[in-house]
This record gives C-alpha cells, sequence and structure tokens, in this order.
C-alpha cells in the first residue's frame, strides 16, 4: 500500500502538468512531476543495496587437495578474480609444488590468513580430524566424482581365533567391466568375490588360525591388472576358553563327540553319564581339581559357564537343584543350553513358559534342512524335527533357511541366559568332513549361552582411519590408574594427559599425534591395546563422506552463529538501507523546478 501513495502522485503531477493550457515547456513539468514523486518514494521507503566489501582475496581462499578437478578451480578463480590466495595441502608431500604455496597442517591457516572467513577446499578434502582446528569458518566442500576403489569396509579389529571373521564393503571401478575383490590373509588368497559390472557390494570371509597382529589386505583386479590394494589390520585374540558342564541321562553320541570337540580346543570340561538307577560315569578334560558331579549346588554351578544338559536329565532334578539352577543364571554365574530331545520341554526348565516346541511332518523331519545364523558356513544342513515357536521375549539363534522357524532360541533370565536347541544330533557333521560347520555352530550357540564377562579397561581410538600428522583422540573406559603410554612403530613412547568425560565418569579422552604409519600400542598401568595408523593415501574412499560431513556441520555451525549475530545486530548481514536525504533532495529539485516553471 505505501507503494500506492508515490505511484498515484506521480500520475496526479503529471496530469495537471499535462492539462494546463499553457502548453510551452510541458515536457518540463511532467519531468519535474516525477522528479518530486521519485524523491517522496525514496523518503519513505529507501531501497536497501549489498554492502561493499572488500577484495574477496581478503575473506576468501581456495585449498587444493589431491584429486581437484581443474575446471572447478578455473570457474572459482574467474569468480573471485586473480588475487584469491590459492594453497595447497600437503602434510606429506616433500617436494611441494613451486607454483604454490603448501599448508603442512590446518592450524596454519590460521596464523597465515588471519582475516580468512570462508575456505573452498577442492579435491579429495580434508581428514575429518583435521576439521575442527577451522572452527569459526564457513568451509565449502566441492566434491568431484567420488573416488574409485574401495567406498566402504567394515570388519572386526579384533576377531577371535578359531571363529569365522568376515570384511564387507562396497567397491566402485572407474570403468565399467568385471573386477575380482580379493581377500590375502597369511601369505596367501583366502577368499574372493567377482563383480561382473565392476562396482557393488562385497563379503568376504576367512577363519584365522594364528593370534597375534597381522595387516590382511583386500585387493581389487581387472583384467589381471591390480586396480586398488588397501590394509586390513586385525589383532587376533586367542579363544578365551570356556568352563563347561555336559550332563546326559544316557551315554550319547552327541555329547561325546562335543567332549572331544571342547577339550581340543583348551576347555575346561566335565561330564556325567548316567547309566542306570543310581549309578553314573564323570569324565574331566583341562579341569584341575576336578568338584564332585553330584547334585546341583551353587558352588558347583559357580565352577562352569555353561551347562549343557538334555530333556530326562533336566526332568530328574529336584527342588532344590533347580533352585540353584535359576539363581546361578539369574545372578550371571553361568548358562543353560538345553537339547530337546523330547516331545515337550520338562518343566524345571528356567523360563520355560516362553519356549515351546513345534513337532515337524515325519517327511519333513526326515530330509535334510538349511539352517541359518551369523556367520553360518553355506553348507550347513541338519535333520530338524521340531521347531521352537516365536513368543515374546525370545531370541532366534538358528534358523530354517526356508520359512525363517527358529531351531534354537534364547531368552534373558537375569543376568543370564537360557538356550533351547532342537537340533540333538550335530556330530554326523564331524563324521562328513564338516568341521567348520560343527566349529561355527557350537561357537555361536556357546557364545550365545555363555554369561556376560565383566568389563574390562579398554583404550580405542574415536577416528575409523588414524592418519600420521593429524590430531587422534583416544578414549579409555573402565577405572584406570596412571598416565596414558603410547609407543609408535619405531619404539618411541609419549606420555598423553587424559581428561576425565564430565556426563560418563568411566570415561576419559587424551589427543594424540601419530607420527608414523603401522602399528602403536596404548597402555595403562597392565592394561593394553593395539591400533592401526593408515598411510595417508590409504582408505581414501571411506574418509571422503565422513570430510564432507564434518565440513557440511561446520558450514551450519558458521551459518547459524552468523543469523544470530545479525539479529542481535538488528539488521540483514551484508545489507545497508541508502539514505533518506536522497530523497529529500529530489523532492526539493522536482518542487522547485515546477516554482521556477510557473514564475517564467
Amino acid at each position: 500500500m505505501l507503494y500506492l501513495l508515490p505511484l498515484l502522485l506521480a500520475v496526479l503531477l503529471t496530469v495537471l502538468a499535462w492539462r494546463r493550457a499553457d502548453t510551452r515547456r510541458r515536457g518540463l513539468r511532467v519531468a519535474a512531476g516525477l522528479l518530486a514523486a521519485a524523491g517522496l518514494a525514496l523518503a519513505a521507503l529507501p531501497p536497501t543495496r549489498s554492502r561493499p566489501a572488500t577484495a574477496p582475496g581478503a575473506t576468501t581462499a581456495v585449498l587444493l587437495t589431491p584429486g581437484y578437478s581443474p575446471d572447478t578451480l578455473a570457474a572459482l578463480l574467474a569468480r573471485f578474480g586473480p588475487g584469491t590466495p590459492l594453497w595447497r595441502f600437503a602434510p606429506e608431500q616433500i617436494n611441494p609444488a613451486p607454483d604454490t604455496p603448501t599448508f603442512r597442517n590446518t592450524s596454519a591457516i590460521r596464523a597465515k590468513l588471519p582475516g580468512l572467513r570462508r575456505l573452498h577446499v577442492l579435491g579429495q578434502g580434508l581428514p575429518a580430524a583435521d576439521v575442527p582446528a577451522l572452527a569459526g569458518l564457513a568451509l565449502t566442500a566441492h566434491a568431484d566424482a567420488p573416488l574409485a576403489g574401495f567406498r566402504q569396509a567394515v570388519w572386526e579389529a579384533r576377531p577371535t581365533l578359531g571363529e569365522t571373521w568376515t570384511v564387507s564393503g562396497s567397491f566402485a571401478a572407474s570403468q565399467a567391466g568385471p573386477v575380482w575383490l580379493r581377500l590375502h590373509a597369511a601369505g596367501t588368497v583366502r577368499d574372493s568375490v567377482k563383480l561382473p559390472k565392476g562396482s557393488g557390494s562385497f563379503r568376504l570371509r576367512f577363519t584365522p588360525r594364528m593370534a597375534g597382529r597381522a595387516v590382511y589386505a583386500l585387493e581389487a583386479r581387472s583384467n589381471n591388472q591390480p586396480l586398488s590394494r588397501e590394509p586390513v589390520p586385525v589383532e587376533v585374540l586367542a579363544a578365551e576358553p570356556l568352563r563347561v558342564l555336559l550332563l546326559s541321562a544316557t551315554p550319547s553320541f552327541e555329547l561325546r563327540f562335543l567332549k572331544n570337540y571342547l577339550a581340543g580346543r583348551q576347555y575346561a570340561v566335565a561330564l556325567r553319564n548316567g547309566l542306570s538307577r543310581g549309578l553314573t560315569q564323570t569324565e574331566f578334560l583341562n579341569l584341575p581339581n576336578p568338584p564332585a558331579l553330584g547334585n546341583l549346588t551353587p558352588a558347583l554351578l559357580g565352577r562352569f559357564d555353561v551347562v549343557v544338559t538334555d530333556a530326562a536329565t533336566l526332568a530328574s532334578l529336584s527342588g532344590a537343584e533347580t533352585t540353584a539352577l535359576r539363581v546361578a543364571i539369574a545372578n550371571g554365574t553361568a548358562g543353560l543350553l538345553l537339547l530337546a530331545d523330547a516331545a515337550t520341554l520338562p518343566r524345571q526348565l528356567p523360563g520355560g513358559a516362553v519356549f515351546g516346541l513345534q513337532a515337524r511332518p515325519a517327511a519333513a523331519a526326515a530330509m535334510a534342512q538349511q539352517l541359518r545364523w551369523s556367520q553360518a558356513p553355506a553348507s550347513a544342513t541338519a535333520l530338524v524335527p521340531a521347531t521352537l515357536r516365536s513368543a515374546e521375549g525370545l531370541r532366534p539363534l538358528v534358523s530354517l533357511s526356508a520359512g525363517g522357524a527358529a531351531v534354537a532360541a534364547g531368552r534373558r533370565l537375569g543376568l543370564g541366559t537360557v538356550a533351547v536347541s532342537t537340533l540333538t544330533e550335530t556330530f554326523p557333521w564331524q563324521l562328513s568332513g564338516q568341521a567348520a560347520v560343527y566349529e561355527a555352530y557350537w561357537s555361536h550357540l556357546l557364545g550365545a549361552t555363555r554369561p556376560p564377562r565383566p568389563a574390562a579397561l579398554s583404550i580405542a581410538p574415536l577416528s575409523h582411519w588414524p592418519r600420521p600428522n593429524a590430531p587422534l583422540t583416544l578414549r579409555t573406559t573402565g577405572a584406570a590408574t596412571g598416565p596414558l603410554v603410547v609407543t609408535g612403530p619405531n619404539g618411541t613412547t609419549v606420555s598423553v594427559a587424559r581428561r576425565p568425560d564430565a556426563q560418563v565418569p568411566e570415561w576419559s579422552t587424551a589427543p594424540y599425534w601419530p607420527a608414523a604409519t603401522g602399528w602403536h600400542k596404548a597402555q595403562i598401568g597392565a592394561a593394553q591395546q593395539w591400533f592401526y595408523v593408515y598411510a595417508p593415501g590409504q582408505w581414501q574412499g571411506p574418509e571422503q563422506p565422513e570430510w564432507q560431513l564434518a565440513a557440511a556441520q561446520m558450514a551450519t555451525t558458521v551459518a547459524a552463529a552468523a543469523m544470530e549475530a545479525s539479529i542481535s545486530a538488528g539488521g540483514a548481514a551484508g545489507r545497508e538501507t541508502w539514505p533518506r536525504w536522497w530523497g529529500y533532495v529530489l523532492v526539493v529539485a522536482g518542487a522547485g523546478l515546477l516554482w521556477l516553471e510557473e514564475k517564467l
């Protein structure tokens, strides 16, 4: 509405000037009227304009990282002008480019360019750990085409000896065509997969046979030509022996083979077989000072991690034994695994109300079924006489591939676990030479049934891809006293100060700057843990999204701060209002010309 007043005034003055009988100087009168109306508009509604900024080079700079696009660089220089500061980021480069100054670390950017407000980063980007050093700057990431090679990769950094280990991720080739991905471990190729189109996801497996630190490798090849090779560091941990109590109403091949398998893995095993009424046979392996295997008492159950039994033995327990077993499970002292070899489950089963057996038709029970569980080999098939009904609180452990019915399942009872398996004959895997299936099955089942271990002191880097000469934060979890000492690959030791976490008392963090690639040992007292530092050119694909996310978060933070500053200042940042006296001058000039023309 305010814009209509000057417009109506201009129309009125124009009409009056045009309709005067004296036609002389009519154009001058119209121009003077329009000038007065324009002045009134400028005085009432002064326009805004962009605040004159200093040269872009004073507040804006361009940083080149490996893999940048020359076209993007040319477009930026044409936009900001040739005076824009241009730098390179090369922390490991020995001979920098002579035509461009080089930054060795992000902290030096502040010192060299104190007035810098916006930084345009071209190419692969900066390490995500270096972004906090640029707090307050508006970062703009100019990402070109994603890097070819391994885009993502995930693996267990500390696998257990003898258990199946998996590395999975995605790969993208620069050109279409078949690509072979291979896993190198222990001096040879352990697994491989073919990507027909050169891009896609992969999953490779290997079972470590030697404890200790090792650096496996992922290799991509096309037409027998190497495309990419990345290190995969792991620290294989020796399996922690379990203490297993086997209880059987009658001698069985199932528990006999299980006893031999567990003893071969250095597990402590106690076996009690019923022979006749009141007569039992006991056997102990890797168990010094064996206890008496009579009644189940709290003292006896306290010496074992897992109790494996059949339905007849569980049904024969007295009330005191059943109570002792239930209390041991609830307290997290022991776990229970029942081999459901009967048509019904015994009422003495702790938490047994959740479990329900469902018999399968005779024709289906006589045919081997494909089984599925985490890390299950493809050849895992067995006879399945019954399945378990699904119920709330029941966690499937082993399922049928067809239909997904649970073959083995567990539930929490207090701090411990109760599990039931309907597979009562797994020893045929051993007889048919399928030791890997047998080992994978029982490792999975016993691992799910064992009671939880108390959390020990751990030391871990918070970055997935630590780099030399880049900040790295180490987090310690658990009660720890004494300094944190980090030993590098060359044997040099550094004592790092720890800062307690304000939210979690058991956490503390410590800043550390690795100086070399390879294995590093972090130690607090007797507790120690290893972590690996990658070379600058390794695993660039997975790190690129982390850099882009960190840059976007930084840009959002800077934009929010600028908005708050603008609101507190009472105006829009970067714009200013034209002075009103320009309008007054035009009004006086227009009115003066009309008065002067009247007198002439």
